[in-house]
């Protein structure tokens, strides 16, 4: 697959990955959250705003293609 076709589909991979992550985390927080307590509001969307980054990792390691050889 050309690499300009893999960056686009990822390209549109995050930017659908980031949407349908945020409306998730928001309904969890509705549904879960509304009597928690502060603290626990803080730790979810603090793991929450940092959870996305390990899809995205893969789709944008997939993006970049396959490693360069060394010419050794």
């Amino acid at each position: 697959m050309p690499l300009r076709l893999k960056k686009l589909i990822g390209t549109l991979l995050l930017i659908a990955l980031v949407i349908v992550y945020a409306f998730a985390a928001v309904a969890v927080a509705v549904a879960q959250l509304a009597e928690s307590s502060a603290a626990v509001r803080i730790l979810f969307f603090a793991i929450g705003g940092l959870l996305w980054i390990l899809p995205a990792m893969l789709i944008i390691k997939w993006m970049a293609g396959p490693k360069a050889q060394d010419p050794s």
